[in-house]
């Protein structure tokens, strides 16, 4: 059996979308781990003047639970 857990997180770049959810899906897996899919949610801009400035990502990440993980409360 699997459990999937899902999380919202927000990625941000001054290069375009593409790159916001790449960063941002890098720095997830730093901390978590048994990523599975990744499903965009919105897509936001700064405008600054008459162009993009920095773009924004909210992002639904899936990731499976380790169900073999021990707790830190049984040492």
């Amino acid at each position: 059996m699997s459990i999937e857990k899902h999380l919202k997180i927000t990625g941000s770049s001054t290069v375009s979308w593409k790159d916001a959810i790449v960063k941002a899906i890098e720095e997830a897996s730093k901390t978590i781990d048994f990523l599975t899919g990744v499903k965009v949610i919105e897509q936001k801009a700064k405008i600054d003047g008459n162009k993009i400035s920095e773009y924004f990502v909210d992002l639904d990440l899936s990731f499976i639970i380790d169900l073999n993980r021990k707790d830190n409360d049984d040492n």
